[in-house]
Order: C-alpha cells, then sequence, then structure tokens
C-alpha cells in the first residue's frame, strides 16, 4: 500500500497527517503503530486523519503511536486548521472542525494572505467532573491526594474532551516524567488512562507564567501537548497559582492559554508548522 501523507507539528508535538478526503485507511491504528517509530517509520507522536464532517467544515481523526483513539489534540487541530486552508479544503480562516470531543471553533492568521503560522482554537469548557474524564472518585479532584506505589502526590484533574492529571513540582527539569508518568498514566483511578502533566509555577503573581513537561496516553513523552496546556492553566487558577491569561512553555515552544471569566471557555494561541510531504509504502 502506497500512502500519501504530510508531516506536520504544533511547537514540537508532530503528527503524520492524512487527507482522508482523498484517502480512507480501514485500519488507522495499524497505520499509526507503522509510522509513528522514528527509527523504522516517518517518526511521530501518532496520526491524525482530515477527514469530510456532516456537522462541520473539517473532521479530525486522531490517533496515538501505540494505536489507540484520542479524542482531541490541540497542537493536532491547529495543524488541522492550516493543512485544510493551505491545501484548498476550506476557504476561510475562520472554519469550524470537529472531534470526538466535540466542534472547535478555530481562527488562522498569519503574515500575508497565503500564509498560516498561528491558530487560535476555542477548546471549550473544561470539566473536573469524574464521569468526564473519567475517573473513580466521589467528585472532583482539585489539589488533591492520590496514592500511587505507597507514596502520596498532590494532583488536580481535567478534562479538556480527553482527560489530564495535573501535578505541579519545583522544577519541570528534575521532574520524574519517565517514571511517575506511565505509573500515573495506568492508575486504577483512571479506567481509559490519563495524561499526565507535570507543572512548574515560573515566576510571581500576578505575572507569573507555567512551565510543564507531559507524558502523553500512548505517547509517552512528547515535546507539547495543547489539551495538557490547556488543562495546566485551568488547574493553576484554581490552586491560585496562576492568573487566567498565562504563557505556557512546553519542550517544543510555547502557547498562550486565555481562561474567559465570561463565558468559561479556554482558547489556546500557538504555532502550526508543514515540515515535508512525500509517499509511504505500508
Amino acid at each position: 500500500m502506497e500512502l500519501n501523507f504530510t508531516k506536520m507539528h504544533g511547537i514540537g508535538n508532530d503528527y503524520v497527517y492524512v487527507n482522508a478526503f482523498e484517502t480512507r485507511l480501514t485500519d488507522p491504528a495499524a497505520v499509526a503503530r507503522a509510522v509513528a517509530p522514528r527509527h523504522t517509520g516517518i517518526g511521530s507522536d501518532g496520526l491524525i486523519l482530515i477527514a469530510p464532517s456532516e456537522t462541520a467544515d473539517l473532521r479530525m481523526e486522531m490517533y496515538n503511536a501505540d494505536g489507540s483513539r484520542g479524542e482531541m489534540c490541540g497542537n493536532g487541530i491547529r495543524c488541522v486548521g492550516k493543512f485544510g486552508y493551505d491545501h484548498g479544503l476550506v476557504n476561510s480562516r475562520q472554519l469550524t472542525v470537529e472531534t470526538d470531543a466535540g466542534i472547535k471553533n478555530l481562527t488562522l492568521s498569519g503574515p500575508r494572505a497565503d500564509e498560516i503560522d498561528m491558530v487560535t482554537v476555542d477548546m471549550g469548557e473544561p470539566s473536573l467532573r469524574p464521569a468526564d474524564l473519567p475517573m473513580d472518585a466521589a467528585g472532583p479532584l482539585v489539589a488533591a491526594p492520590l496514592e500511587v506505589q505507597g507514596h502520596e502526590y498532590e494532583v488536580t484533574c481535567v478534562s479538556m474532551g480527553n482527560p489530564h492529571c495535573i501535578l505541579f513540582v519545583p522544577s519541570t527539569a528534575s521532574a520524574p516524567v519517565h517514571e511517575l508518568g506511565p505509573v500515573l498514566e495506568s492508575h486504577p483511578m483512571f479506567p481509559n488512562r490519563i495524561n499526565v502533566e507535570f507543572v512548574e509555577v515560573v515566576g510571581d503573581e500576578p505575572t507569573a507564567n507555567l512551565r510543564f513537561r507531559v507524558w502523553e496516553r500512548g505517547s509517552g513523552e512528547t515535546h507539547a501537548c495543547g489539551t495538557g496546556a490547556c488543562a495546566a492553566a485551568v488547574a493553576a487558577v484554581l490552586t491560585e497559582k496562576s492568573r487566567r491569561e498565562v504563557r505556557i512553555e512546553l519542550l517544543g515552544g510555547s502557547l498562550d492559554i486565555h481562561w474567559r471569566a465570561e463565558d468559561n471557555h479556554v482558547l489556546m494561541t500557538g504555532g502550526a508548522t508543514e515540515v515535508y510531504s512525500g509517499k509511504i509504502i505500508l
């Protein structure tokens, strides 16, 4: 099988994109597992299909590197918007994208009429409800203790359409991402597994920003996670560590997050980059 693809990334969170207007895959999970390895595949955090939608301008179908289906990807959806505009699937800089976490509104921008390099996504409302993550808890977890292998950690759990467990740490450089990340990902509290963010507060209120590293469900540590950045911002506000408009530094770059008080929606602004297009034989 020959597969046309485009490699794109949002601040280092990279995916292989397939134009599903032209190509439909019978087993996208297997394709995700084939293209993701850095040494034997194209190399990516997973696979994203850009498909027709009956309810929006485009539909995004996202698969992690291990082939598991993801509800939403904040960095990935920005690239979907850029791809759609650059490749003529949409002709407006205001568009909607259907995801497994609902329909998202995107605003595209760039230095010229024919160039898109930044995208703002209305990510919708965060949720703390256990059923929305899901998690096996009687109520929301905000700065709450969670026992992991005999140790207790303070966590805040937020859904941005997909699940996130946030831990505030003194330093992201020394955070036990590779040791604690996979353990928390598969903790019995989270039946569908969970993404884990290790967040450092940089500076003091009212001008504090955030820095974080992320262990993504099904992919391991990645350079960035857009939904995770949104969840981290929400957790920082709830625990009085940051303001509602904050810049978050990730390994791959920075995102601007605004949790609006007037409608409870989280806006995420960041870059979207096309790296190259090609053909792979699977």
